[in-house]
């Protein structure tokens, strides 16, 4: 994919003391769908290279940010996944993900982070510590650029600006935020004269013929007392909540908030604000046509990634990431195929996967939640086929890992070791398991699925009963400090605000 970034292991050469670096990795969005899912979203996805979007994200920060000095905040249904993907970057950022127990926006996640950066200094001394807040689902082809933007955006924020990042409006994008630059601060820097959030085609259009329009990246860098007063004044309701983390944790009162963003309910009623006008090969990648735009194209102008087979296309993107995909005479056009989904559609109509996905969810359909594997943090499962009264997976468990002590209400299980040696728990017996050797779970029964060896384990599951889906569960142990006791989802997908299955 054209210019890409490269994940690094941190340096810190060239930080800045006192500088705190926030990456807000909690989104669910489904913009690139059927490859982006809600339980797989895009910063947790490879797509501009081998790295993911949140993994160069956490190197990028290296380039600035002192090391223990970068804050991970995703939900907890992800939060496994993220610390398996920071740990190949970084692997004592482990202390630093914090996770929301549901998504309430920016302005809580923010606040997550800040009571950790701020646990020990008193108010006094908080006009010291200045706080950079980035999205980790963006791309950024510079980074040297980047890192010059941070340094003069750090001058800015010490002297109480709350400080923006926008880069040139190259083109009239409507799924984008502009910033309307006023006054110059000196070394790129502008005082804001105004926020346009997604505008019309027409608008767009206008804004970027004025030369006076930036596109809005979502990064921001702020003084921590200059934020927190400015909580106080436009957002009372977070700022009491944030104010009682010493009596009780914050996650307690996380489900009372009001839905916030920072940009909403901060920035747009703030004075003091700066942007800086950037150049660093900013994409937010919001969209199939992004993808494209940034990819290498071959010899017909068409970006192709895994197995394809195109003949006579021009001027398309063409993804494979399950199977042979083959196409022939395209023009223009957008095809995503994955395991068990496959998008097409003119590439002047990729707004409308929006559309799509809306569609799938007013069907109740799964494939907008999780694709056919699901990694969870004691390996993986494949749904292989489902029916009514049955469904068929293939289960990983990784060298010392193991599943929730759990049972089911609705459904019984037959387990088929296919690879390495599994230890079954079932009732009050504990026994090993060997390749081609089985075991039948009845339902209500007690059970654990554990792997005491080195290499991976692998079964193959039969599900049968009446109710097979993933939230008849009971479970009464885990090693993850997952929910206990509780009606939850088995095998790896659980109700909302909890921490994975299995």
């Amino acid at each position: 994919m054209g210019q890409t970034e490269e994940a690094a292991a941190p340096t810190g050469e060239s930080s800045v003391p006192g500088v705190q670096a926030v990456i807000l990795a909690g989104g669910s969005g489904t913009r690139l769908w059927p490859l982006s899912r809600t339980l797989l979203p895009k910063q947790l996805l490879a797509i501009n290279g081998e790295n993911t979007l949140l993994q160069n994200t956490l190197a990028r920060t290296r380039e600035v940010f002192p090391a223990r000095a970068t804050w991970v905040v995703t939900n907890e249904e992800h939060v496994f996944e993220v610390r398996g993907q920071l740990r190949r970057v970084d692997p004592g950022i482990e202390g630093h993900i914090l996770a929301e127990p549901m998504g309430k926006n920016t302005l809580a996640a923010v606040l997550l982070a800040l009571d950790r950066i701020l646990d020990g200094v008193p108010p006094e001394a908080r006009d010291g510590v200045v706080v950079g807040v980035f999205p980790s689902d963006h791309m950024v082809s510079d980074v040297a650029a980047w890192r010059e933007c941070v340094l003069c955006g750090d001058a800015l924020a010490r002297d109480g600006y709350l400080v923006t990042f926008g880069v040139r409006a190259a083109s009239p994008e409507t799924g984008y935020g502009y910033i309307r630059r006023g006054a110059p601060l000196g070394d790129g820097a502008y005082a804001v004269d105004g926020f346009t959030e997604k505008p019309g085609l027409e608008a767009a259009r206008a804004m970027v013929a004025d030369g006076a329009h930036l596109w809005n990246t979502g990064m921001f860098l702020f003084r921590a007392d200059v934020f927190l007063a400015a909580v106080e004044k436009h957002a009372p309701a977070h700022f009491a909540w944030w104010r009682q983390r010493r009596e009780k944790p914050l996650v307690l009162g996380y489900g009372a908030l009001p839905d916030q963003s920072v940009d909403y309910g901060l920035l747009e009623r703030m004075d003091r604000l700066a942007v800086i006008a950037a150049d660093f090969g900013w994409d937010d990648l919001g969209n199939w046509a992004a993808v494209y735009r940034l990819g290498a194209k071959d010899d017909h102008g068409c970006v192709i990634q895994g197995d394809v087979l195109a003949l006579d296309c021009h001027d398309s993107l063409l993804v494979s990431r399950g199977g042979k995909l083959a196409v022939t005479g395209l023009r223009d056009m957008i095809v995503i195929q994955t395991r068990d989904a496959t998008l097409a559609c003119p590439m002047s109509r990729q707004q409308g996967v929006k559309d799509v996905v809306s569609a799938l969810v007013a069907q109740g359909s799964k494939l907008v939640e999780a694709h056919v594997t699901v990694r969870r943090p004691w390996g993986s499962y494949t749904v292989l086929e489902e029916g009514p009264g049955y469904k068929i997976k293939r289960i990983e468990v990784l060298p010392g890992a193991r599943l929730s002590l759990q049972m089911h209400h609705h459904r019984s299980e037959h387990w088929v070791v296919i690879a390495g040696t599994a230890e079954v728990q079932l009732g009050e017996r504990i026994f090993l398991l060997a390749e081609n050797q089985s075991v039948d779970i009845p339902k209500t029964t007690g059970h654990r699925l554990s792997n005491p060896g080195k290499v991976p384990v692998e079964i193959i599951e039969i599900q049968s009963g009446p109710y097979l889906e993933e939230d008849d569960i009971v479970r009464y142990d885990d090693v993850y400090g997952r929910r206990v006791g509780g009606a939850d989802g088995p095998d790896g997908v659980d109700p909302p605000g909890t921490a994975g299955g299995g």
